[in-house]
C-alpha cells in the first residue's frame, strides 16, 4: 500500500500513479496544488534558501523572471541542472568561470519552467523564496514578502518556447485556484533600476491569451519591455 500525496488516501501501488518518488490516487490530485504548497506535476528540488512569509500574508503577485546558467548557454542540457544546483546551493564553482561569480549568492524561486516545459519546483507557495530582491509592486515593497517567483529558462535576447508558456499557462491556473487574487508582472517591473527579466522577448500578449487573465491584472500592461 501507498499513500496518495494529496488527499493521504491509501491504496495498492500497482493502483497509484507514480511520479518523482511520490504517489497519487488520480490524475487530478497528481496535478494539482496541495495544501503545503507544492505542485504533484513538479519535480520536487527543495531549496534551503527561504523563509516564512509574514503574519498573515498569503501571496497575490507573480513575478516573471529568465535565467540561464551559464548565462546565453541555455540550449545545453546542463543548463537546467544548474540551475537546480544553484538553488539548492550546490554548484560546482569550478564547472565555468561564471560560476564563481555567484558562488556565494542565495537566491532561490519558487518555480523553474525549463525550455523543455518541464516544471520544477523548489519552495512551496506558503513560504518566502529569495527572488526578487530589492523590489515594488504598485507601491508595496519587498516584494518576496507576498509574491510567487517564477523563472523561465532562457535569456533576454531568445524568444522562449511554446511549450514554456504552455507549461506557465498550466501553472497559472493551478495557482490562481488557491490564490484567486493574483496579478502578475516581471522582475524589470518590479526592479527597474536593477534587472531586464523576462525581458523583450517574453510575449506579454501571448500569457494574456493562454491563461485568460484579465487585463487588470496585468497592471504594467502587454508591451512587451
Amino acid at each position: 500500500m501507498v499513500q496518495c500525496q494529496y488527499c493521504k488516501v491509501h491504496l495498492p501501488k500497482a493502483d497509484a500513479i507514480a511520479h518523482d518518488n511520490r504517489f497519487y490516487c488520480s490524475k487530478e490530485h497528481r496535478h494539482a496544488l496541495d495544501e503545503q504548497g507544492w505542485v504533484g506535476a513538479a519535480a520536487w528540488r527543495a531549496s534551503p534558501n527561504k523563509d516564512t512569509r509574514p503574519n498573515e500574508v498569503k501571496p497575490d503577485l507573480v513575478v516573471i523572471h529568465h535565467i540561464s546558467l551559464p548565462p546565453g548557454e541555455f540550449k545545453s542540457q546542463s543548463s537546467t541542472q544548474n540551475i537546480v544546483s544553484f538553488f539548492q546551493n550546490t554548484l560546482d564553482v569550478n564547472a565555468h568561470p561564471y560560476f564563481s561569480e555567484i558562488a556565494n549568492q542565495k537566491v532561490s524561486s519558487h518555480f523553474l519552467i525549463a525550455r523543455t516545459g518541464e516544471l520544477t519546483q523548489f519552495v512551496s507557495t506558503q513560504d518566502r523564496a529569495w527572488h526578487a530582491g530589492a523590489s515594488n509592486f504598485m507601491g508595496r515593497e519587498r516584494c518576496n514578502d507576498f509574491s510567487i517567483g517564477v523563472e523561465l529558462e532562457g535569456d533576454g535576447a531568445t524568444p522562449f518556447e511554446d511549450v514554456q508558456y504552455e507549461s506557465l499557462a498550466k501553472l497559472v491556473q493551478k495557482l490562481q485556484l488557491t490564490y484567486p487574487n493574483l496579478q502578475f508582472a516581471g522582475h524589470s517591473d518590479i526592479a527597474p533600476d536593477r534587472k531586464t527579466d523576462p525581458g523583450k522577448y517574453f510575449d506579454w500578449e501571448k500569457f494574456q491569451k493562454e491563461t485568460g487573465i484579465s487585463l487588470e491584472k496585468i497592471p504594467y500592461g502587454l508591451v512587451s519591455r
